[in-house]
Protein backbone atom coordinates (compact mmCIF):
# COMPACT_ATOMS: atom_id res chain seq x y z
CA UNK A 1 0.00 0.00 0.00
CA UNK A 2 1.53 3.39 -0.92
CA UNK A 3 1.06 6.85 -1.25
CA UNK A 4 -1.59 8.18 -4.07
CA UNK A 5 -3.70 4.38 -3.75
CA UNK A 6 -7.30 5.22 -2.82
CA UNK A 7 -7.71 1.30 -0.90
CA UNK A 8 -11.22 0.48 -1.94
CA UNK A 9 -12.48 3.01 1.01
CA UNK A 10 -10.16 1.94 3.74
CA UNK A 11 -7.40 4.95 5.27
CA UNK A 12 -10.20 6.82 7.17
CA UNK A 13 -10.22 8.94 3.88
CA UNK A 14 -11.75 8.68 0.12
CA UNK A 15 -9.84 8.95 -2.91
CA UNK A 16 -9.55 13.02 -2.51
CA UNK A 17 -8.07 12.71 1.14
CA UNK A 18 -10.87 13.70 2.65
CA UNK A 19 -11.56 12.20 5.94
CA UNK A 20 -14.58 9.92 5.59
CA UNK A 21 -16.51 8.55 8.67
CA UNK A 22 -18.78 6.00 7.00
CA UNK A 23 -16.09 3.43 6.46
CA UNK A 24 -16.58 -0.24 6.75
CA UNK A 25 -14.92 -1.64 10.09
CA UNK A 26 -15.08 -5.77 10.19
CA UNK A 27 -15.97 -7.59 13.14
CA UNK A 28 -13.14 -7.49 15.65
CA UNK A 29 -11.65 -4.41 14.06
CA UNK A 30 -11.02 -0.90 14.61
CA UNK A 31 -10.85 2.19 13.43
CA UNK A 32 -9.85 5.69 14.47
CA UNK A 33 -9.01 9.15 13.63
CA UNK A 34 -6.56 11.22 15.58
CA UNK A 35 -5.53 14.57 16.02
CA UNK A 36 -2.96 16.49 18.09
CA UNK A 37 -1.70 19.83 18.27
CA UNK A 38 0.51 23.08 20.21
CA UNK A 39 -0.42 26.31 20.43
CA UNK A 40 2.02 28.69 19.23
CA UNK A 41 3.13 30.14 22.31
CA UNK A 42 4.03 26.91 23.20
CA UNK A 43 1.25 27.04 26.48
CA UNK A 44 -1.33 24.66 25.72
CA UNK A 45 -1.70 21.28 23.77
CA UNK A 46 -4.75 18.94 22.75
CA UNK A 47 -5.51 15.39 21.53
CA UNK A 48 -8.41 13.77 19.76
CA UNK A 49 -9.04 10.63 18.92
CA UNK A 50 -12.40 9.33 17.57
CA UNK A 51 -12.82 5.68 17.63
CA UNK A 52 -14.67 2.83 16.21
CA UNK A 53 -14.00 -0.42 17.81
CA UNK A 54 -12.04 1.69 20.83
CA UNK A 55 -8.52 -0.44 20.79
CA UNK A 56 -8.55 0.57 24.82
CA UNK A 57 -12.11 -0.45 25.61
CA UNK A 58 -12.15 -3.36 28.40
CA UNK A 59 -16.07 -3.52 27.13
CA UNK A 60 -14.82 -4.26 23.79
CA UNK A 61 -12.53 -6.97 24.85
CA UNK A 62 -14.89 -9.02 27.02
CA UNK A 63 -17.60 -8.37 24.31
CA UNK A 64 -14.77 -9.83 21.68
CA UNK A 65 -13.90 -13.03 24.11
CA UNK A 66 -17.16 -13.90 23.76
CA UNK A 67 -17.74 -13.86 20.36
CA UNK A 68 -19.43 -10.08 19.65
CA UNK A 69 -17.03 -7.93 18.44
CA UNK A 70 -19.48 -5.30 16.87
CA UNK A 71 -17.11 -2.46 16.56
CA UNK A 72 -20.12 0.10 16.06
CA UNK A 73 -21.02 -0.61 19.81
CA UNK A 74 -18.12 0.50 21.47
CA UNK A 75 -17.44 3.89 20.16
CA UNK A 76 -15.63 7.17 21.85
CA UNK A 77 -14.33 10.25 20.99
CA UNK A 78 -11.35 11.28 23.48
CA UNK A 79 -10.37 14.51 24.29
CA UNK A 80 -7.02 15.37 26.41
CA UNK A 81 -6.49 19.34 26.67
CA UNK A 82 -3.22 20.01 28.33
CA UNK A 83 -1.42 23.07 29.43
CA UNK A 84 -2.94 26.80 31.24
CA UNK A 85 -5.75 25.72 32.83
CA UNK A 86 -4.30 22.31 33.99
CA UNK A 87 -4.67 18.55 32.26
CA UNK A 88 -8.34 17.72 31.81
CA UNK A 89 -9.14 14.12 30.06
CA UNK A 90 -12.72 12.71 29.26
CA UNK A 91 -13.26 9.43 27.49
CA UNK A 92 -17.10 7.79 27.42
CA UNK A 93 -18.02 4.97 25.50
CA UNK A 94 -21.25 4.86 24.05
CA UNK A 95 -22.95 2.11 22.34
CA UNK A 96 -24.75 1.64 18.43
CA UNK A 97 -27.70 3.16 19.78
CA UNK A 98 -25.64 7.04 21.09
CA UNK A 99 -23.71 6.64 17.59
CA UNK A 100 -23.96 8.39 14.20
CA UNK A 101 -22.13 8.00 10.92
CA UNK A 102 -21.98 8.98 7.65
CA UNK A 103 -19.58 10.29 5.04
CA UNK A 104 -18.67 13.08 6.49
CA UNK A 105 -19.78 13.27 10.20
CA UNK A 106 -19.41 10.96 13.22
CA UNK A 107 -21.76 11.45 16.15
CA UNK A 108 -20.88 9.99 19.71
CA UNK A 109 -23.50 11.07 22.10
CA UNK A 110 -22.60 15.07 22.43
CA UNK A 111 -20.23 15.18 20.44
CA UNK A 112 -19.39 15.07 16.60
CA UNK A 113 -16.18 14.99 14.19
CA UNK A 114 -17.48 16.71 11.05
CA UNK A 115 -15.87 17.67 7.57
CA UNK A 116 -16.87 21.35 6.68
CA UNK A 117 -15.69 21.18 2.80
CA UNK A 118 -12.52 22.58 4.00
CA UNK A 119 -11.30 21.58 6.92
CA UNK A 120 -12.38 19.40 9.85
CA UNK A 121 -14.62 20.14 12.92
CA UNK A 122 -14.71 19.30 16.03
CA UNK A 123 -17.55 19.69 18.74
CA UNK A 124 -17.14 17.73 22.09
CA UNK A 125 -19.31 17.95 24.90
CA UNK A 126 -17.88 15.50 27.58
CA UNK A 127 -17.46 14.59 31.37
CA UNK A 128 -13.76 13.75 32.68
CA UNK A 129 -13.59 10.68 35.38
CA UNK A 130 -13.35 10.00 37.91
CA UNK A 131 -13.43 13.57 38.37
CA UNK A 132 -16.47 14.77 37.11
CA UNK A 133 -15.41 17.66 35.11
CA UNK A 134 -16.96 19.09 31.89
CA UNK A 135 -14.75 19.80 28.75
CA UNK A 136 -16.76 21.90 26.65
CA UNK A 137 -15.14 22.85 23.44
CA UNK A 138 -14.93 23.15 19.21
CA UNK A 139 -12.11 23.44 17.29
CA UNK A 140 -11.73 23.95 13.45
CA UNK A 141 -8.27 22.00 11.69
CA UNK A 142 -7.30 23.22 8.23
CA UNK A 143 -4.97 21.29 6.38
CA UNK A 144 -2.41 22.67 3.98
CA UNK A 145 -2.95 19.45 2.08
CA UNK A 146 -4.74 16.37 2.27
CA UNK A 147 -2.37 13.46 2.13
CA UNK A 148 -2.91 9.75 0.36
CA UNK A 149 -0.06 8.15 2.10
CA UNK A 150 -1.65 4.36 3.95
CA UNK A 151 0.85 1.91 4.93
CA UNK A 152 0.90 -1.69 6.51
CA UNK A 153 2.00 -1.87 10.06
CA UNK A 154 2.02 -5.53 9.71
CA UNK A 155 3.23 -7.87 7.73
CA UNK A 156 0.04 -9.30 6.34
CA UNK A 157 -1.50 -6.20 5.88
CA UNK A 158 -4.28 -6.44 8.61
CA UNK A 159 -2.87 -2.94 10.24
CA UNK A 160 -2.83 0.20 8.31
CA UNK A 161 -1.38 3.77 9.16
CA UNK A 162 -1.44 7.24 7.27
CA UNK A 163 -1.71 10.81 7.67
CA UNK A 164 -4.64 12.68 6.30
CA UNK A 165 -3.57 16.46 7.15
CA UNK A 166 0.30 15.94 8.44
CA UNK A 167 0.43 19.50 8.39
CA UNK A 168 -2.40 22.07 9.22
CA UNK A 169 -3.56 24.63 11.46
CA UNK A 170 -6.07 24.38 14.30
CA UNK A 171 -8.44 26.65 15.66
CA UNK A 172 -9.35 25.92 19.71
CA UNK A 173 -11.93 27.49 21.21
CA UNK A 174 -12.78 25.96 24.89
CA UNK A 175 -15.90 27.22 27.00
CA UNK A 176 -14.89 24.73 29.73
CA UNK A 177 -11.58 25.69 30.64
CA UNK A 178 -12.35 28.70 29.08
CA UNK A 179 -9.60 28.94 26.69
CA UNK A 180 -8.80 29.96 23.10
CA UNK A 181 -5.27 29.45 21.04
CA UNK A 182 -4.10 28.56 17.64
CA UNK A 183 -1.13 26.47 15.93
CA UNK A 184 0.46 23.97 14.11
CA UNK A 185 -2.03 20.37 13.92
CA UNK A 186 -1.59 16.81 12.92
CA UNK A 187 -4.53 14.31 11.62
CA UNK A 188 -3.85 10.95 10.73
CA UNK A 189 -5.74 7.29 10.55
CA UNK A 190 -5.36 4.03 11.74
CA UNK A 191 -7.21 1.02 10.89
CA UNK A 192 -7.26 -2.94 12.09
CA UNK A 193 -9.09 -6.04 10.53
CA UNK A 194 -8.57 -7.60 14.09
CA UNK A 195 -7.47 -6.65 17.42
CA UNK A 196 -4.08 -4.98 18.16
CA UNK A 197 -3.39 -7.93 20.43
CA UNK A 198 -2.98 -10.16 17.31
CA UNK A 199 -0.41 -8.47 16.14
CA UNK A 200 1.77 -6.61 18.41
CA UNK A 201 3.68 -6.34 21.45
CA UNK A 202 4.56 -2.51 21.56
CA UNK A 203 5.05 0.71 19.30
CA UNK A 204 6.71 4.31 19.37
CA UNK A 205 5.39 7.05 17.32
CA UNK A 206 6.72 10.47 17.36
CA UNK A 207 5.55 13.45 14.91
CA UNK A 208 7.87 16.99 14.57
CA UNK A 209 7.31 19.58 12.46
CA UNK A 210 10.28 20.81 10.79
CA UNK A 211 11.50 24.50 9.91
CA UNK A 212 9.87 24.40 6.26
CA UNK A 213 6.98 23.63 7.95
CA UNK A 214 6.82 20.00 6.81
CA UNK A 215 6.17 17.14 9.09
CA UNK A 216 8.47 14.00 9.92
CA UNK A 217 7.31 11.00 11.52
CA UNK A 218 8.72 7.83 12.73
CA UNK A 219 6.54 5.09 13.60
CA UNK A 220 8.48 2.15 15.37
CA UNK A 221 6.32 -1.23 15.91
CA UNK A 222 7.48 -4.30 17.40
CA UNK A 223 5.37 -7.36 16.12
CA UNK A 224 4.19 -10.34 17.91
CA UNK A 225 5.93 -12.73 15.32
CA UNK A 226 9.01 -11.69 12.87
CA UNK A 227 10.93 -8.38 12.83
CA UNK A 228 9.66 -4.83 13.85
CA UNK A 229 9.15 -2.46 11.72
CA UNK A 230 10.49 1.48 11.25
CA UNK A 231 7.84 3.93 9.01
CA UNK A 232 10.20 7.22 8.57
CA UNK A 233 8.56 9.05 6.39
CA UNK A 234 8.22 12.99 5.53
CA UNK A 235 5.30 14.73 4.97
CA UNK A 236 5.59 18.52 2.50
CA UNK A 237 2.69 21.41 3.20
CA UNK A 238 1.52 20.55 -0.60
CA UNK A 239 0.92 16.30 1.00
CA UNK A 240 3.27 14.71 -0.70
CA UNK A 241 5.50 12.44 0.98
CA UNK A 242 9.37 10.94 1.18
CA UNK A 243 11.01 8.36 3.05
CA UNK A 244 14.47 9.21 4.97
CA UNK A 245 16.48 7.05 6.88
CA UNK A 246 16.03 7.12 10.47
CA UNK A 247 18.74 7.73 13.02
CA UNK A 248 19.20 5.42 15.46
CA UNK A 249 16.54 4.54 18.26
CA UNK A 250 17.55 5.59 21.91
CA UNK A 251 16.12 4.81 24.98
CA UNK A 252 14.18 7.03 27.11
CA UNK A 253 13.71 7.40 30.76
CA UNK A 254 10.50 5.22 31.42
CA UNK A 255 7.48 6.97 32.75
CA UNK A 256 6.27 6.73 36.42
CA UNK A 257 4.27 3.73 35.46
CA UNK A 258 7.61 1.87 34.06
CA UNK A 259 6.29 2.36 29.91
CA UNK A 260 9.12 1.65 28.54
CA UNK A 261 10.16 4.22 25.34
CA UNK A 262 12.17 5.44 22.90
CA UNK A 263 13.13 7.87 20.10
CA UNK A 264 15.21 7.97 16.86
CA UNK A 265 17.20 10.70 17.02
CA UNK A 266 20.11 12.33 15.21
CA UNK A 267 23.18 10.71 17.29
CA UNK A 268 24.63 13.62 17.93
CA UNK A 269 22.36 15.74 20.35
CA UNK A 270 20.43 13.01 22.96
CA UNK A 271 17.02 13.23 23.22
CA UNK A 272 14.92 14.73 26.20
CA UNK A 273 11.58 14.58 27.81
CA UNK A 274 9.97 18.19 28.14
CA UNK A 275 7.09 17.18 29.50
CA UNK A 276 4.81 13.85 29.87
CA UNK A 277 1.27 14.88 29.40
CA UNK A 278 -0.24 11.31 29.83
CA UNK A 279 1.13 8.33 32.04
CA UNK A 280 -1.09 5.35 32.05
CA UNK A 281 0.09 1.52 33.35
CA UNK A 282 0.32 0.72 29.24
CA UNK A 283 0.70 4.33 27.51
CA UNK A 284 2.12 7.33 27.62
CA UNK A 285 2.34 10.39 25.34
CA UNK A 286 5.48 12.96 26.23
CA UNK A 287 6.53 16.33 24.39
CA UNK A 288 10.37 15.50 23.66
CA UNK A 289 13.47 17.52 22.31
CA UNK A 290 15.85 16.46 19.80
CA UNK A 291 17.30 16.38 16.86
CA UNK A 292 16.05 15.06 13.16
CA UNK A 293 17.51 15.47 9.88
CA UNK A 294 19.74 17.70 11.11
CA UNK A 295 17.00 20.10 12.96
CA UNK A 296 16.33 21.09 16.84
CA UNK A 297 12.80 19.51 16.54
CA UNK A 298 10.24 19.53 19.39
CA UNK A 299 8.35 16.02 18.96
CA UNK A 300 4.70 14.64 20.09
CA UNK A 301 6.09 10.93 21.13
CA UNK A 302 3.78 8.48 22.41
CA UNK A 303 4.75 4.24 23.54
CA UNK A 304 2.08 1.74 23.90
CA UNK A 305 2.75 -1.17 26.13
CA UNK A 306 0.25 -4.05 24.46
CA UNK A 307 1.06 -6.90 27.03
CA UNK A 308 -0.06 -4.18 29.63
CA UNK A 309 -3.38 -3.15 27.61
CA UNK A 310 -4.54 -6.25 28.00
CA UNK A 311 -3.84 -7.34 31.17
CA UNK A 312 -6.55 -8.17 33.68
CA UNK A 313 -6.00 -6.19 36.28
CA UNK A 314 -5.03 -2.75 33.47
CA UNK A 315 -9.29 -4.17 32.02
CA UNK A 316 -10.50 -3.94 35.68
CA UNK A 317 -8.98 -0.27 36.27
CA UNK A 318 -10.00 1.70 32.61
CA UNK A 319 -13.74 1.74 33.62
CA UNK A 320 -13.15 4.49 36.12
CA UNK A 321 -11.41 6.24 33.84
CA UNK A 322 -13.10 4.99 30.88
CA UNK A 323 -17.08 4.86 31.63
CA UNK A 324 -19.71 3.17 29.16
CA UNK A 325 -23.40 4.80 28.60
CA UNK A 326 -25.51 3.10 26.22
Amino acid sequence: MTQGTFLNGRGGRDSQGIPRFDQAVPEGGYLWWYLDALSDDGRHGLSIIAFVGSVFSPYYAFSRAFGQGDPEDFCAINVALYGDGGKRWAMTERGRRSTHRSEREFVVGPSRMAWDGEALVVEFNERSAPLARRVKGRIRLKPSALCHFVTSLDANGRHRWGPIAPCARIDVQLEQPSVRWSGPAYMDSNEGDEAIENAFVDWDWSRARLHDGSTAVIYDVRPSIGPGRVIAQRFATDGTTSPFEPPARQRLPASKWRVARSVHTDPETPARVVETLEDTPFYVRSTLASRLLGEQVVSIHESLSIPRLVSLPVRLMLPWRMPRLA
